[in-house]
């Protein structure tokens, strides 16, 4: 009867005694009628369950286990009689198994992907991307993994990793040749098969300090990046364990994509904050202080506070000690953000160039007129100019605006009086007009030069009201005889009081203040000029 059975079966009786076996289960297991479960060629998966059955021998404690048998998985069933025996029914599934433990492989070499993605792509360091790299690589597919980037001049840089050890790095002088599929893999080329790379031709700089035994197996990926490879990732394994499969080699090119692209994203990154950096230097506002006697003083906000850099700047540049007349200017660009952070540092750029001829306002604004419209910009701007002499304790100003708010001066009595001078804006028309004010600043009075980010602040009880000029000269009224900083510290204060949380424009303002006591013996700083130590705030 059994012998027609779809799979092995066997009958063990109740002393537990082999009684009968089907054909099937005769290829399977070589045991015949008689034989104890304890035999060597019994299963000894099986014969615990027997084992623990025994006792129970009711149907409800008969449920199936699992086991292998010569390399195969079988599930087996047993179905208790009432004399004792069970008879055992062996169900093969070991395709179903193998197909389990692939889908499990590749959840978990999916999860591992996802956890690199993540952890690389949450920094834009590239000292923490390849730290991360290399200990994930070493704690997930390797006994150790070392990273080579790409060169700086003659040396690459080195990050080591053992599994479960501390990331290194070192910077080395090496010989990428001596690697087997190093140099072409530096230039992005295809990874060579693991079979072709002899471990026990490593450099001793391709093996990690402290790595246990000798090296059993080596993979050598790219990492790619975009347009360039990141560098290169080598992978060894131990010869105690098993050398790397071929499906590992795939998986480890995919885990090297995931890196390479987080390398490269964050080295990308990092050149542009290089870059950036570089520029912002030049486009920041100066750091100003007093020079041949007169003090000046200058604050700044961006109409975005997450960004340092905008359409309003001011310049003050230091007459020779021969002349002793300093060159200042204030002015707004039409927009606001980077683009008008561009043309306010070639604004800046021209007008350094044009300090020889700082004495006449006229032409310096048709020469910046003509500069601006000759350029691929289409934006304009408003300017103030003020050159600034200090003659027998008096403070005397040649004011010229270019369509911009005329200056307040702050007397030492309180009042506060607007510069009678006007023009027209750059960068719009062929030709520039302008009228120059001459102004005296005695002991204790300032000349504040400041944008309409001041007065068209939008705040107030309800948010919708302008700061106003008549709010800005009552307020500067207090300030006379005040030094620069607080002036200015004062206005910038009041308007952000009135601004409250909402959006306003670029702010920026600058006092030019004649000290009440005291010439002072500290100098001005102007962009293109190196700060002094101790140098006062921006």
């Amino acid at each position: 009867m059994w012998d027609g059975a779809p799979c092995p079966v066997l009958v063990i009786g109740a002393d537990g005694a082999l009684v009968e076996t089907n054909e099937a289960a005769r290829r399977l297991i070589p045991l015949s009628a008689g034989d104890s479960i304890a035999a060597p060629a019994m299963p000894v998966w099986l014969a615990d369950a027997h084992r623990r059955l025994r006792p129970a021998g009711a149907l409800a404690d008969s449920v199936p286990v699992s086991g292998d048998v010569d390399g195969r998985s079988f599930e087996a069933h047993p179905s208790p009689c009432d004399d004792g025996t069970v008879v055992w029914w062996l169900l093969e599934d070991t395709d179903r198994r193998l197909a389990e433990q692939a889908l499990a492989g590749e959840r978990e070499r999916a999860e591992l992907l996802a956890e690199v993605s993540s952890a690389l792509l949450s920094s834009l360091n590239v000292e923490r991307c390849m730290t991360v790299t290399a200990r994930m690589a070493a704690g997930h597919l390797a006994d150790a993994a070392i990273i080579v980037a790409p060169a700086q001049g003659r040396r690459h840089p080195l990050t080591y990793a053992r599994a479960g050890g501390e990331v290194t790095r070192s910077v080395l002088q090496i010989d990428p040749r001596s690697v087997v599929g190093l140099a072409e893999a530096l230039q992005g080329f295809p990874p060579v098969p693991a079979r072709w790379i002899d471990p026990d031709q490593l450099p001793d700089w391709a093996v990690p300090e402290g790595f246990d035994g000798p090296i059993g197996s080596v993979i050598v990926t790219p990492l790619p990046g975009h347009g360039v490879p990141a560098g290169v990732l080598i992978l060894l394994r131990s010869s105690t364990h098993q050398a790397f499969t071929e499906g590992e080699e795939v998986f480890a090119r995919l885990f090297a994509a995931r890196a390479g692209v987080a390398l490269s994203a964050a080295r990308l990154y990092a050149e542009q904050r290089s870059i950036t950096t570089t520029l912002m230097r030049e486009l920041l506002p100066p750091r100003l202080e007093r020079v041949h006697g007169v003090e000046y003083a200058g604050a700044y906000r961006a109409a975005r506070d997450h960004e340092r850099v905008g359409g309003d700047f001011y310049d003050v540049h230091p007459g020779t000690d021969a002349a002793k007349e300093t060159f200042v200017v204030l002015g707004d660009v039409a927009g606001k953000g980077l683009e008008a952070a561009v043309l306010t540092g070639k604004i800046r750029s021209v007008l350094h160039a044009l300090l020889p001829l700082s004495g006449d306002h006229q032409q310096v604004l048709s020469l910046l007129n003509g500069a601006l419209l000759n350029s691929h910009h289409t934006r304009f701007a408003t300017l103030v100019l003020a050159s600034v002499t200090r003659r027998s304790g008096q403070v005397r100003l040649r004011l010229t605006s270019a369509g911009h708010l005329p200056p307040l001066i702050i007397r030492s009595d309180g009042r506060v009086e607007e510069a009678a001078t006007q023009g027209q804006l750059i960068g719009a028309m062929p030709e520039v007009t302008a009228r120059s004010a001459h102004v005296s600043l005695a002991p204790g009075e300032t000349c504040l030069l400041y944008t309409d980010g001041i007065t068209e602040a939008s705040g107030g009880p309800l948010g919708d009201q302008f700061f106003g000029e008549e709010r800005l000269r009552a307020a500067l009224g207090p300030c006379a005889r005040m030094p620069a900083e607080a002036v200015v510290e004062r206005v910038q204060m009041l308007a952000a009081q009135w601004l409250g949380g909402g959006r306003h424009d670029d702010m920026a303002s600058l006092a030019i203040t004649n000290p009440a006591g005291g010439h002072g013996a500290l100098h001005a700083v102007s962009g293109h000029h190196d700060a002094r130590p101790g140098a006062g705030r921006r």
